[in-house]
């Protein structure tokens, strides 16, 4: 894309350039040029809010011949093979591929009933309070509580939540785990548009997170209390699976779900006055940039 993508990898600590899949077909859709301006609009209308593009999508990478594209795809975006918990050879297809579990050793989870961990591989920003949003990387944009949870009592309960911003890319982890102790609720469904995530699209437009198709799940903890956990789908993610049992109790760490093919993101929102994220990945917002984090390391403790 004309504007390089660029985040924190906090293992590393290093500031890297984000290889982006499908990048110029998001230039198109989100560029500022004056061609790509006067197209773009009506395109990623068409491709978010078409269900049939999405699905055509999908469909094609289930098939069999698109295993020729995982070997590539792993050595252009630097994919850890290692960490698969079968062999590459043995995916039936892309979308298997892009579904894949990872050997428990290689995600350990962050011990202490206090501690809170990242729920998913992914590009991160963190927020204290929901009303200190704007101050930061989204531009003057806060999240639309109301729109997003499609709950007005609820949207005011957390108006003062900390607010937890995920965003998977394509050559991510796919899977998504609980951040805390538990007891989940049955997920509820907001079906919606498919619009990328992706930073410029997102910068361009915040309602994304309210628009797109999202599943809300309640986390019921001892510790940090009624926490909200929102999967939004973004292009070509037309599905969201579930894999947990609701009304169950569940360790931290357990997988949740995962997503099918493309983008997504995760919304995460702790009550006011619950939780105290890690400083490094505050610092990181407060530069305005993307850290990026891996399921099972620390995300935030307890505030007594």
């Amino acid at each position: 894309m004309a504007k390089q993508i660029s985040y924190i990898d906090r293992v590393s600590g290093e500031r890297c350039i984000e290889k982006v899949f499908g990048g110029k077909l998001l230039e198109l859709l989100y560029g500022q040029g004056i061609l790509t301006h006067a197209l773009g609009k009506p395109l990623r209308y068409g491709v978010s809010r078409w269900p049939l593009f999405s699905k055509l999508i999908g469909t094609y990478y289930h098939l069999p011949c698109t295993r020729r594209a995982i070997q590539p795809f792993i050595e252009t975006y630097d994919v850890d093979a290692s960490e698969f918990a079968k062999e590459v050879h043995t995916f039936s297809s892309f979308a298997d591929f892009f579904t894949r579990q990872l050997k428990p050793a290689c995600r350990p989870i962050a011990e202490g009933s206090d501690i809170a961990v990242i729920p998913a591989d992914g590009r991160y920003y963190f927020y204290e309070n929901l009303q200190a949003m704007g101050s930061f990387a989204i531009k003057g944009q806060r999240l639309d509580l109301r729109a997003l949870l499609q709950d007005n009592a609820l949207a005011q309960k957390y108006e003062r939540a900390s607010v937890v911003l995920a965003r998977l890319c394509p050559s991510d982890y796919h899977r998504f785990h609980f951040p805390i102790d538990c007891v989940p609720s049955q997920p509820r469904l907001i079906n919606g548009y498919l619009y990328s995530v992706n930073p410029i699209a997102i910068k361009q437009n915040m309602r994304i997170f309210s628009e797109n198709k999202r599943m809300i799940t309640t986390l019921s903890s001892d510790v940090f209390g009624e926490v909200l956990y929102i999967e939004v789908g973004a292009t070509s993610v037309g599905t969201i699976q579930h894999t947990y049992f609701p009304e169950t109790y569940t360790r931290k760490g357990a997988e949740k779900g995962y997503f099918d093919f493309g983008g997504s993101a995760l919304v995460l929102l702790f009550p006011e006055g619950s939780i105290r994220f890690d400083e490094e990945l505050l610092a990181a917002t407060r530069q305005q940039i993307e850290i990026r984090c891996l399921v099972g390391q620390s995300m935030a403790s307890h505030s007594r």
